[in-house]
């Protein structure tokens, strides 16, 4: 039921926004009100999870390996899989954050019949859709920075430029916003049509998916059937930058469809899944290294401990002991002499 659900909540949301700007005229407030909303939601909501991150107990290094450690000369180290210096902690989250190389070395488990019960598979398609997905994504909310800067950057004009390149007609087509539609379409489709995978898949699992091909569809349909005034939205997002909101006329109902739903998932972000692209960086699996057996690492959080050495141990035992036969590591003093 968590598709059903899912979805129906996308349709709702669709239904509120065409119903306050087509029925009730409410430009203004999903024009202004509900974009600050979004904003203060999603900002609070992500420096909070920041924030108990931050504070979460982290006593003991445990970071995941797949590689052999730093020891001795001869045996090759693997800096990547299992980093020794803060340098190498540093290559290790970049190779995860723009390459997914956890992902790429991902395997997936298949059952078999036969002598051999199970057997393990390259899953390299979930990578590519994946990081797809999640480089499209980027280039699509980089290059609507136009709305909201005047001049327009240099990096953004080159984005949108290249993003650009398939010129069939009139607009051009961002190949970006295609490419972005599909992946999430892949990765909704992974979750319907793999049993296992379904069968621990929740509302909060699909409800993002749905928002999202929601927003890349409605995008591709004001750009490519319906039209927008784009003058009147880059009005509107200048407005709302600076602190000075105003609805322009001129900006159809698909419009505020799209941003209502943009500005949805942007308060749900920080209360969601989506969340993993920062808490990469507070993962102790990821960003810490991985140099136990070279340097002690005390836990801040012990008591101070009276340690009784071995040494004032003998002392303490020393008659006993040699009345018991048990060796000492210092002689037992003359008879009549000072210790």
């Amino acid at each position: 039921m968590g598709p059903i659900y899912a979805l129906t909540a996308v349709i709702l949301l669709i239904l509120i926004s065409w119903a306050g700007v087509r029925g009730l005229g409410l430009t203004g407030f999903f024009g202004i009100v509900v974009p600050y909303l979004a904003a203060i939601l999603f900002f609070t909501g992500f420096l909070h999870r920041l924030i108990k991150w931050s504070k979460a107990p982290n006593p003991f290094r445990i970071p995941t390996t797949g590689g052999q450690q730093k020891s001795l000369g001869w045996i090759k180290h693997s800096t990547t899989d299992n980093p020794y210096t803060t340098f190498q902690v540093i290559l290790r989250l970049a190779s995860e954050v723009f390459l997914f190389r956890s992902l790429f070395r991902n395997l997936s488990l298949r059952p078999q019949t036969g002598t051999q019960p199970v057997s393990y598979a390259s899953a390299k398609w979930l990578w590519l859709f994946a990081i797809a997905f999640h480089y499209a994504l980027f280039t699509t909310l980089f290059r609507h920075l136009h709305f909201f800067t005047n001049p327009v950057p240099a990096p953004v004009r080159l984005v949108q430029n290249l993003d650009g390149w398939l010129e069939i007609g009139l607009p051009q087509v961002m190949v970006s916003g295609l490419i972005l539609l599909g992946a999430v379409t892949v990765l909704f489709a992974r979750r319907i049509f793999l049993p296992k995978l379904r069968y621990i898949s929740l509302l909060n699992d699909y409800f993002p998916l749905f928002l999202l091909m929601a927003i890349a569809t409605t995008g591709a349909l004001m750009r490519y059937v319906a039209g927008i005034d784009t003058t009147s939205v880059k009005e509107l997002a200048m407005g709302l930058i600076t602190f000075h909101p105003a609805v322009p006329d001129g900006i159809g109902v698909l419009f505020f469809i799209h941003f209502f739903l943009v500005c949805s998932l942007a308060a749900y972000f920080p209360f969601s899944k989506l969340m993993h692209a920062p808490g990469l960086f507070f993962s102790p699996t990821r960003n810490l290294a991985s140099n136990n057996r070279a340097f002690f690492h005390p836990n801040p959080w012990n008591r101070p401990v009276a340690f009784h050495k071995y040494a004032d141990y003998e002392n303490h035992f020393r008659e006993k002991m040699v009345e018991a036969g048990i060796p000492l590591d210092q002689d037992p003093p003359f008879p009549g002499s000072k210790e």
